[in-house]
């Protein structure tokens, strides 16, 4: 991977003449984001990060930080918070912007740590890939859970991103996949594109059901308007 989306983001974070990401998707069109966004304050936050932010305690990892919105207004609250994300760059940006605790890290490489509430926002079930690694992804955010502690994870429902056909249901186009929230994801910045990126969306009910049946309890905190929300997951 070229780290694209964390060059951006340093670039943000150095004013080096920071432009806006492209990215695109294997349904939807290309799309200009402002790498702006991602630095953005509690504030300008949507709800569902606000609500996270708000039930976030104990000892706290923020998995896929990126440039670590969530965790710089955790820290200024006073929080006990570890930043971790795959990409050098947007590490190297957190830490410039005053983080303490950042570090390039995978989430299934991390060993006898314990926290009381792990973060995976903005997308959190994204990092899966696919819908046949979430047992892995769960059974291991579960090891890494402390007695008590709670994973709070957002994602969406895409059922509403395809068309119906005359008898009401859903056209979905399943070529090469397991489920329909399976999407190919790409970035591309000043001219480079990146590598293809397997990037996977969990509709609540089937978040629910993996969960429990990786012993997991899994309530739902809060909808937004997009069919997204916000889940708890806690040890049953």
């Amino acid at each position: 991977m070229k780290d694209l989306l964390g060059k951006a983001i340093l670039d943000f974070q150095t004013n080096n003449n920071p432009q806006n990401v492209i990215t695109e998707t294997d349904i939807s069109e290309a799309e200009e984001m402002d790498i702006a966004y991602l630095f953005r304050s509690y504030k300008e936050m949507p709800k569902i990060e606000q609500k996270a932010l708000n039930l976030a305690k104990g000892n706290i990892l923020d998995v896929g930080c990126g440039a670590g919105a969530h965790t710089y207004y955790l820290q200024e609250k006073g929080c006990d918070v570890k930043a971790i994300d795959i990409s050098p760059s947007s590490i190297e940006a957190c830490k410039l912007r005053g983080i303490k605790n950042a570090e390039v890290l995978n989430l299934l490489d991390i060993k006898d740590e314990k926290f009381d509430t792990i973060l995976l926002l903005m997308n959190g079930t994204g990092i899966f890939g696919r819908l046949v690694n979430t047992t892995k992804y769960l059974q291991h955010l579960k090891s890494l859970l402390n007695p008590g502690g709670q994973i709070l994870i957002d994602s969406s429902d895409l059922i509403y991103m395809f068309d119906e056909d005359e008898d009401g249901g859903k056209w979905i186009p399943m070529e090469n996949k397991d489920y329909y929230g399976e999407l190919t994801f790409t970035v591309a910045y000043k001219g480079e594109e990146d590598e293809p990126l397997e990037w996977l969306y969990l509709d609540y009910n089937t978040l629910q059901n993996a969960a429990h049946s990786n012993g997991l309890n899994c309530d739902l905190i809060i909808e937004g308007e997009n069919c997204d929300y916000l889940a708890k997951l806690t040890l049953i």
